[in-house]
């Protein structure tokens, strides 16, 4: 095998390289190295592109005294290539889920399950203060803890939604806004996020979900995986076709789904 892999690699803002990367090897005990089968990108990543994240290059200038650029990515599944001696759920020839929250699962907070604020120094890392999944291989910290076994059967399309986009959105969207049984709910915004929250909000048995977005063809689709009504921004006043929609009432949870960098608003949160 290959000493070397391909990877998309940050160098700062608007500079970024498809080029030869070494494959990562195992770093620490609970390490894990995985060849990658299918990856996302995020807006995050999008961000980073264009220079919303200059601690990535601050941060490693001080730990090693230069930066010789980041492989952007923090979704993905794959297989499992090689772990380190202290894993203990997983092995080579695997198929995992790989979390775009990295957690050590023994610190103070991630038995709060404040996993995002890990003081191990996980949480969302990939990509950003280590190498991430946009490459052919990726070293992945705390293995046991932030990886998942991928299902026999399941589709590898559908299931790398499940490593950032659908339980983000359930988490950030739907459980934080409180979405009850018998609830008003708009979605703003009906990409993969907004889709994802639209989804997940139906665990939660809502009276009507609201999607909002000016493009027809993704509020047609809305409306086959459950929104009971869409609207139009750009042809119609939001705001009025809602209130006409709750009998004036408004509704009890708005998500915004448009443009999000979810795993810089996990980080944030307190």
């Amino acid at each position: 095998m290959s000493n070397t892999m391909k990877a998309m690699v940050y160098y700062g803002a608007n500079d970024i390289r498809f080029e030869e990367r070494p494959i990562p090897k195992i770093l620490q005990p609970d390490d894990a190295v995985i060849k990658l089968t299918k990856v996302t990108i995020c807006g995050t990543d999008l961000g980073i592109w264009k220079g919303k994240n200059p601690e990535i290059e601050q941060v490693a200038k001080e730990k090693t005294g230069n930066f010789n650029g980041r492989i952007l990515g923090h979704e993905g599944i794959g297989i499992i290539e090689e772990v380190g001696s202290a894993v203990k759920n997983f092995k080579k020839g695997d198929r995992v889920i790989i979390s775009c929250v990295s957690r050590c699962g023994t610190c103070e907070n991630c038995q709060k399950q404040l996993y995002a604020h890990c003081r191990n120094e996980g949480g969302w890392i990939m990509g950003y203060m280590i190498d991430g999944t946009h490459a052919e291989y990726v070293r992945t910290p705390f293995a046991d803890t932030s990886l998942y076994h991928l299902p026999e059967g399941l589709n590898e399309d559908v299931a790398v939604f499940l490593s950032d986009i659908l339980p983000t959105s359930h988490e950030i969207g739907v459980q934080y806004g409180d979405v009850k049984p018998g609830d008003n709910v708009a979605i703003v915004g009906a990409g993969p996020i907004g889709m994802s929250a639209l989804l997940t909000a139906q665990f939660y048995s809502p009276a009507n979900i609201i999607m909002v977005d000016m493009d027809d063809n993704r509020l047609e689709f809305a409306k086959t995986v459950g929104a009971t009504h869409t609207v139009n921004s750009g042809k119609e006043d939001a705001i009025q076709k809602i209130l006409e929609i709750t009998d004036g009432r408004g509704v009890d949870c708005a998500i915004e789904a448009v443009g999000w960098s979810l795993p810089g608003i996990f980080a944030s949160m307190s």
